[in-house]
This record gives C-alpha cells, sequence and structure tokens, in this order.
C-alpha cells in the first residue's frame, strides 16, 4: 500500500529535512505541521495521575490511567524514542495510554524511565521499567484477570526485557506482551527490496541510516560490541514467553527488526500475533486515532487486552483485509 494519503500530501513540509536540523525553530516548525493531524483529539473519560514509584537508581515517574468503570485489566507501557527521548507527555506515550485504558477498561501505568542522556547508560533505562512493571503487578494490580506489558520502539525493547527478567528470575509473568514497531536488534536485518523502493522518496528525517542506528545503540549501551541480551533482547533466548502481539509499521527501516522478533518468538513456541499498520512509518503512535490506521493499531491491542485470559482463535488482518506482517499465531 502507499504512504498514508494524509502524510503523503504533507511529505513537501519535510522536504529535505534531518535529524541535525531540527534544532532550528523554522524546521521544527515545518516538523510540527507535518505531524499535525487532521482533527484534534480530545482524552477519553479517564482519570489521570502523576506520582513516583521507588526503583534501583532513585524515584521513577509514572503517570497512572484509570478508567470510569472498575478496571478488570492492567497495562505497563513505555514510550519510544531511541532510549535518549520521550517523554510522558508525547502521543505515543499520552495518547496511547488514555485510548488503552478507554478502549480496553484498563489501568494503564505509563512508565517515565531515565533516558541514556548525561551519562545514563544500560541498564538504567530497564531497571526503571522493570521497577515500575513489579510495581503494578504485585501492588496495584495483583488481583486483576490479566496484567500487560508493552512499549513502543525501544519502549518495546525495554518492555521485552522486563519479562525476560521475570522469566529468568522466575517471578510472577506478564499475561501479554504488547510490542509497537520494537527495535529489538543490532544490526537490524535488511528491508527487502521491495519496501527499499517504495521508500526511497521519504525524506530523510522519516528514515534511520545505518548511522542513525549505531548511535542509538552505542549512546544507550556504550559500545557497538559485546552487547548484554537484555539491551537489544532479540539476541536472548524468547522461550517461556506469554502471548505477543507484535505491531509493525509498513514504512519503516525497523520493520525486519519487527518482522525477525515475531519469527523468533513463533520458533521459540511462543503465541505471536502480528499486524501491519498499512502505509504508515515508524512510530505512528506518535500520532492520534484521527489517523485510521492509528486507530486500528489501538484497537489491535486493546482488542487483546478484552479478551479473557483463556486462549481464544484470533483474526489477523492489516487494513483493508490486507495479511499481517510476519508470522500469524491463531492465538493471542
Amino acid at each position: 500500500m502507499p504512504l498514508d494519503p494524509y502524510l503523503a500530501e504533507r511529505l513537501h513540509l519535510l522536504a529535505g529535512l534531518t535529524f541535525p536540523d531540527l534544532a532550528d525553530p523554522d524546521a521544527r516548525s515545518r516538523f510540527g505541521a507535518f505531524m499535525r493531524d487532521p482533527a484534534e483529539w480530545k482524552q477519553p473519560d479517564v482519570a489521570v495521575e502523576d506520582r513516583e514509584i521507588p526503583g534501583p537508581h532513585g524515584p521513577v515517574p509514572v503517570r497512572t490511567y484509570t478508567p470510569a468503570h472498575p478496571a478488570t485489566r492492567a497495562v505497563l507501557w513505555a514510550h519510544g524514542g531511541g532510549f535518549a527521548g520521550g517523554d510522558l507527555d508525547m502521543p505515543e506515550a499520552h495518547v496511547v495510554a488514555a485510548e488503552l485504558a478507554a478502549r480496553a477498561g484498563a489501568l494503564v501505568v505509563s512508565v517515565d524511565y531515565r533516558l541514556a542522556t548525561g551519562g545514563v547508560r544500560h541498564p538504567v533505562p530497564p531497571d526503571d521499567v522493570h521497577a515500575a512493571w513489579r510495581w503494578l503487578r504485585t501492588e496495584q494490580a495483583a488481583d486483576a484477570e490479566l496484567v500487560a506489558l508493552g512499549g513502543a520502539s525501544g519502549g518495546a525493547a525495554l518492555a521485552l526485557s522486563a519479562a525476560l527478567r521475570d522469566r529468568d528470575e522466575s517471578l510472577r509473568p506478564a499475561d501479554l506482551l504488547l510490542l509497537a514497531y520494537p527495535f529489538a536488534h543490532f544490526p537490524v536485518p535488511a528491508l527487502d527490496s521491495e519496501t527499499v523502493a517504495e521508500m526511497a522518496g521519504l525524506p530523510p528525517v522519516m528514515r534511520f541510516t545505518t548511522a542513525d542506528i549505531e548511535f542509538m545503540v552505542e549512546n544507550y549501551v556504550g559500545r557497538l560490541t559485546d552487547l548484554p541480551r537484555e539491551a537489544l533482547p532479540g539476541a536472548a533466548p524468547l522461550h517461556g514467553l506469554p502471548p505477543v502481539r507484535v505491531l509493525v509499521s509498513e514504512y519503516d527501516d525497523l520493520r525486519p527488526s519487527a518482522e525477525l522478533l515475531a519469527r523468533q518468538l513463533t520458533a521459540s513456541d511462543v503465541a505471536v500475533t502480528t499486524y501491519l499498520a498499512a502505509g504508515m512509518p515508524h512510530g505512528h503512535l506518535n500520532r492520534t486515532p484521527a489517523l485510521a490506521e492509528v486507530d486500528r493499531s489501538l484497537d489491535f491491542f486493546a482488542d487483546a487486552l478484552r479478551r479473557d485470559r483463556e486462549e481464544r482463535p484470533a483474526a489477523c488482518q492489516g487494513a483493508a483485509g490486507r495479511p499481517c506482517a510476519g508470522p500469524v499465531s491463531n492465538r493471542a
């Protein structure tokens, strides 16, 4: 499918822009105009509260989203940002958490883990996420019917790392993992030639070059070799995990990581359901449900949360009936 029409008609705003250009006010203004959606998002009826929970490196800020009716499910959510960016106010944190709380009737906790800046490196971000996860699992949602762990991009890697810690430490695990366009491998596998051709016309600020990916990894871990398996957990043994939903962005240089992770999970006897967000670039959850594919992506996760803990057959279709990318389980 071509790039989403709404995004395609606004690509001229990004012509020639690179990530370093965003330091310039005019470039930031153009980027902000590109990120403006066709309709204003209105927060659903959920109660929002900021608080701090204890962590091994000091207090960890979290933001809770409580639905209007008593919640029988709970989610810990970790935003993306290449391990070095993002906060609780970005749409990938705030909009996603509020929408999942409302759509699934779930208590959602968004975690403001320490970023890999100012000398902070691995394992600090995963330590913060795991601390927030154990707090939710044991103190806030101990009696919930289903407790899920999820995140986007680098946040998906952190969520997966927390699940692997629970498995290795024989702690009570998550019931479900929700991973949006995960950045789980280094090196990232190559895109197929068809997708390379389709993405050739995208502006640089919508792409991840080899240098960009190496910078994110070295900034996060401090090196490019002998990486801890937990840092980019696609390198870790993946057996013994709960069912996983993997959201894949179609026009994404990191897409091969999401697709490889889905294949690895399947090979590890983990139940996997994937969804291809057709026409969407990496980070499309940083937009709002005003875009139909963002709406469908949120429903892909909310549907998993609404399901009973008993495994049921799950259909897996992309936009307009397109099959999902990657291996598909018949279980969610």
